[in-house]
């Protein structure tokens, strides 16, 4: 039906489970998907851009992965910081069943795939990775980065990859705008068509300066 998108709560679509190949932290792995999600063939090439770009993640803590899907981003932290929490955050139903299925294969016991009002208020991330729902519409968009960038720890990033000509730069804007001051945001690179866009929250003294990727 024509409402029926990948962030749909619950996707009226055919599940149509399906398994695909792909590598993840640098392990060929066999994962499951179906239909009513993101990119539920191929690991996206927005993922692939930002996994290409993002600096290792920090050896624990609780991690967000804001819009996860399938779970790629979330079984990539997980499989690399087995010490980490991760919160692997949707409001499809089908997507949070899937990435549950996934960690499950995998062996994966610190994976938390949670609709976002089950994430405890008081949890604060070291990291947020994400290829975030652009298309839900740029109002709901900016809600739902307002809701989470203020959870970053201090002296903490996000990283999030947007499709070029989807918006990436007006969006830089507004984080800029919207995150001022005690953070600060910058484009971290470019490749495909997609920005990698970093916010990073300071603390209390300031961090030193943002290095600039050329």
């Amino acid at each position: 039906m024509a409402s029926d998108h990948y962030f749909s709560a619950a996707p009226a679509s055919a599940e149509n489970f399906r398994t695909i190949h792909v590598n993840l932290a640098g392990q060929d792995l066999e994962l499951t998907t179906a239909g009513g999600v993101f990119s539920p063939d191929r690991l996206d090439a927005g993922t692939s851009v930002l996994f290409a770009n993002m600096p290792p993640l920090p050896p624990g803590g609780d991690f967000l992965d804001l819009g996860c899907g399938w779970g790629p981003i979330s079984l990539t932290m997980a499989l690399s910081a087995p010490h980490a929490t991760v919160w692997a955050v949707d409001v499809n139903e089908r997507a949070l069943d899937l990435t549950r299925r996934n960690a499950a294969a995998l062996g994966l016991t610190n994976v938390n795939a949670v609709l976002p009002d089950d994430v405890p208020d008081d949890v604060m991330f070291r990291t947020i990775r994400s290829n975030p729902p652009i298309r839900v519409g740029k109002s709901e968009l900016h809600d739902m980065l307002e809701r989470w960038i203020p959870r970053l720890d201090e002296r903490s990033d996000a990283w999030m990859v947007v499709q070029r000509n989807l918006g990436s730069d007006s969006l830089q804007r507004w984080l800029a705008t919207t995150f001022s001051p005690g953070y600060s945001v910058h484009r971290a690179a470019t490749g495909k068509g997609y920005r990698v866009l970093k916010v990073r929250r300071h603390g209390n003294p300031p961090t030193g300066p943002v290095e600039v990727a050329e």
